[in-house]
């Protein structure tokens, strides 16, 4: 296995890493947003204000999108366990 290999297999774990988080991370920001400008507006400063949607919001997420996240996670898997043998004979 030589350093492109390695450093190959790294960048696609990033990627992966990076596609599957998106999802959550971006309806966690978008949520935040939202929840903000709404206690600007009315100056209502509860911390668990914010808390309870964003849960909320991210396990609609995870419901929804959850069964696609598994499936890339398990694509990617079985696309690296398939790989070994040619990993091993460089």
């Amino acid at each position: 296995m030589s350093d492109n290999d390695v450093m190959h297999l790294a960048v696609q774990a990033m990627i992966m890493g990076a596609k599957l988080a998106a999802p959550i991370l971006i309806i966690s920001l978008v949520m935040g947003f939202i929840i903000s400008l709404l206690q600007s507006v009315t100056q209502v400063q509860e911390m668990t204000l914010t808390f309870v949607p964003k849960l909320i919001a991210v396990a609609l997420i995870l419901l929804f999108l959850g069964n696609w996240m598994m499936t890339e996670l398990v694509t990617f898997t079985q696309g690296l366990i398939r790989d070994i043998p040619n990993y091993l004979q460089r």
